[in-house]
């Protein structure tokens, strides 16, 4: 076990990309609950997606709405926000039941068995616990399972004051909101680089500004 989790009295887990291998999935849910208004107007949300990883998709529809599309030409006509949501969170839904799951992390709960363990996503979170209870893995996170439609920084500033975030503390993600997050809340950051769509993340590490490992399961093999 590396040192910088074997220390951790927290450890705070994003959802997508690190826990489950889900951004993808999610990259085209955006995809498709967009494409009524035109290929180009949902092309334009998932590069905006894909660009701010670890971002609710409340906030990223809306934007969407009152940016992206007026900066569309000949954008068709398209579902309002709850439409929207609507469409995504059923195609979401389903792919979340079936993707990959970290391998190995009931050992990595074994060997990290005094650290509190926390999801903070940006994900929904009745979603994220329905889908977690599910696939039988909601039990490893005894801090709780978070998401939106409060913020990341939200919710760690409530857990902190809780009582529920003991330091050290170290937050595993793949995006640079995660990063940002963690700078944010002074918690160590570890990149898990293996499912990110985050390109800038692999040469942050290599200068030396935080930890990296392609999987969960490399810690066990430190």
């Amino acid at each position: 076990m590396c040192k910088v989790l074997g220390n951790a009295r927290t450890l705070i887990f994003d959802c997508d990309g690190v826990v489950l291998d889900s951004n993808r999935l999610k990259t085209e849910a955006f995809y498709t609950a967009a494409r009524p208004y035109g290929d180009a107007a949902a092309r334009a949300l998932v590069e905006y997606h894909v660009s701010n990883g670890g971002v609710s998709r409340y906030i990223k529809f809306a934007h969407f709405l009152k940016y992206i599309l007026p900066e569309c030409p000949g954008a068709e006509t398209g579902p309002d926000l709850e439409g929207l949501l609507s469409v995504y969170s059923d195609t979401v839904r389903t792919g979340l039941m079936t993707c990959p799951v970290a391998d190995r992390l009931e050992e990595l709960r074994a060997a990290t068995q005094k650290a509190c363990w926390m999801m903070v996503s940006g994900g929904d979170q009745s979603e994220l616990r329905e889908v977690f209870a599910a696939r039988n893995i909601d039990g490893y996170f005894d801090g709780g399972i978070f998401g939106s439609p409060e913020t990341k920084n939200e919710i760690i500033a409530r857990e902190t004051e809780a009582g529920t975030i003991r330091r050290p503390a170290v937050f595993l993600g793949d995006s640079r909101l995660d990063y940002e997050v963690a700078r944010w809340a002074e918690l160590d950051f570890v990149f898990v680089e293996g499912w990110s769509e985050w390109q800038e993340g692999a040469r942050m590490a290599s200068e030396g500004r935080f930890a990296m490992v392609r999987t969960l399961p490399e810690f066990l093999e430190v």
